[in-house]
């Protein structure tokens, strides 16, 4: 069995659209492996073991407060490596 944190997930569903509204933002794949590096450290996890988990955690457990948090989270994340680039 495989360890799964759905937060990562809905984390990197997420990026897109927040990316979208950055149009400054670095959307390199460093610069997006950080940015959700960071807003993950910020995030509390949700681990599940099994598809079934998953699907009931998406359904029920991952309500509009969640959703929330992961988007001002990414929107932190953005800011803050959009400031300090690991590039040129």
């Amino acid at each position: 069995m495989k360890v799964k944190n759905i937060v990562e997930g809905l984390v990197w569903e997420s990026l897109e659209r927040v990316l979208d509204t950055k149009p400054d933002a670095c959307k390199c794949d460093k610069c997006q492996a950080d940015i959700v590096a960071s807003a993950l450290n910020h995030l509390p996890p949700k681990y599940v073991v099994t598809e079934m988990g998953e699907t009931i955690a998406r359904a029920g457990g991952l309500d509009h407060r969640v959703r929330t948090a992961v988007l001002v989270a990414l929107a932190e994340a953005v800011e803050l490596v959009t400031s300090r680039p690991r590039h040129e």
